[in-house]
């Protein structure tokens, strides 16, 4: 299973522990007490692609919110299946993923690739199960919501596990959502009509091996060695380079794409315009993006900082006498997604842009963290 299982852990953290979270110790203890006494009353909840870097985040994300699961179902390719997996005190067996996996599941959490989403995805719809896609199989598809939860929680109106309706919902792309955490709570005071993004992506982003690799790298480069190239083309360590998505007839790669098609759809305005730039960075967790908007109304920026210091899932870090602003280290293992550099874009006149820069954790917020948060709106 790789050096990223191994360092699995089911230890209980506080959410947004050290990092200015909103909600209080008090509260969190009396949310576990109910949900523990809902356990039984829970649903069944199966994850897809258990063993890869978010299938395990998906556990971690699980056990400190306190999910209030019924049973849970592991399941990963026939690879992995029959190996033991320790989780909240009791030991599971990892099942390989097959059409019949699902008729006793009422939430299923995929996070296995697109082909095995399109593949299993609707099958285990039609058993039943209301199906949390984390890869971009179904994201544009009419019809099937693409909902980051402190953004659009409408788009998901009337999916609810105890309506005995299978149903399948999107997990939007990582880079997608950390970036419109922040832009949002601008977005509705004073409504972007242009968006440039220009982000910094770190190996969590391409997966365990991803992680694995840069780690390896960076211990060969530094002994001199010859870089093992595996996931990507060229030397990661000590290096950046555009993102390795592939590049589509319009000079833009498939990630950059994702940002403008995704952001028009989860704000459900097709006249925005969005513009990206997808850079690979070698940092181990935690993507970073420096966005310019551009607004209908003027907003300042005394008045954007309020904002986004009372916006769910935010927290501001913008200190400038300090010169001390988001960094990805500071946001790893955070829920948060932390926003800094607040200020007035001098290239437009009347206070009708800004500039912010935004990090958040890929693997928590840009992936497990946001499908589990979709997964308690359906309870």
């Amino acid at each position: 299973m790789g050096g990223i299982m191994n360092m699995y852990h089911p230890t209980r953290i506080p959410i947004g522990s050290g990092f200015g979270h909103k909600q209080t110790p008090l509260g969190r203890r009396a949310v576990h007490r109910v949900r523990m006494s809902l356990r039984e009353e829970g649903p069944s909840v199966a994850i897809v692609g258990v063993t890869g870097a978010v299938g395990q985040e998906f556990l971690s994300v699980l056990s400190e919110r306190d999910f209030p699961y019924r049973s849970l179902k592991l399941l990963a390719s026939k690879r992995s299946a029959g190996k033991t997996l320790t989780f909240e005190n009791r030991n599971y067996t990892i099942e390989e993923l097959n059409e019949n996996s699902f008729g006793d599941v009422d939430i299923a959490l995929f996070s296995a690739g697109g082909s095995i989403s399109k593949k299993f995805g609707p099958l285990a719809v039609e058993k039943g199960a209301i199906v949390v896609d984390n890869s971009s199989a179904f994201r544009m598809d009419e019809g099937i919501p693409l909902v980051i939860p402190e953004v659009n929680p409408e788009a998901m109106e009337g999916i609810k596990v105890n309506n005995g309706k299978g149903a399948l919902i999107a997990n939007p792309n990582c880079s997608t959502i950390i970036c419109l955490m922040a832009a949002t709570p601008l977005h509705r005071r004073a409504k972007v009509t242009r968006m440039v993004v220009s982000t910094y992506q770190a190996a969590s982003g391409a997966g365990a091996a991803a992680m694995e690799e840069l780690e390896e790298q960076t211990r060969e480069v530094l002994q001199g060695k010859e870089p093992t190239c595996n996931i990507f083309k060229q030397q990661y360590a000590f290096n950046l380079f555009s993102h390795n998505a592939p590049i589509l007839s319009n000079g833009y790669n498939e990630e950059e794409m994702k940002l403008v098609k995704e952001t028009r759809k989860i704000w459900n305005d097709h006249n925005v315009k969005v513009t990206a730039t997808c850079i690979r960075v070698p940092v181990m967790r935690a993507h970073a993006e420096s966005v310019n908007l551009q607004f209908e109304t003027p907003l300042d920026e005394k008045t954007a900082r309020e904002i986004l210091s009372n916006a769910p899932g935010v927290v501001v870090i913008d200190d400038r006498a300090a010169n001390l602003f988001p960094t990805p280290l500071e946001v790893s293992n955070k829920d948060d997604v932390a926003v800094g550099r607040i200020r007035e874009d001098i290239s437009q006149d009347g206070n009708y842009g800004l500039d912010i820069f935004v990090c958040g954790d890929q693997i928590r917020k840009g992936a497990a963290l946001n499908a589990v948060q979709i997964a308690e709106m359906l309870l």
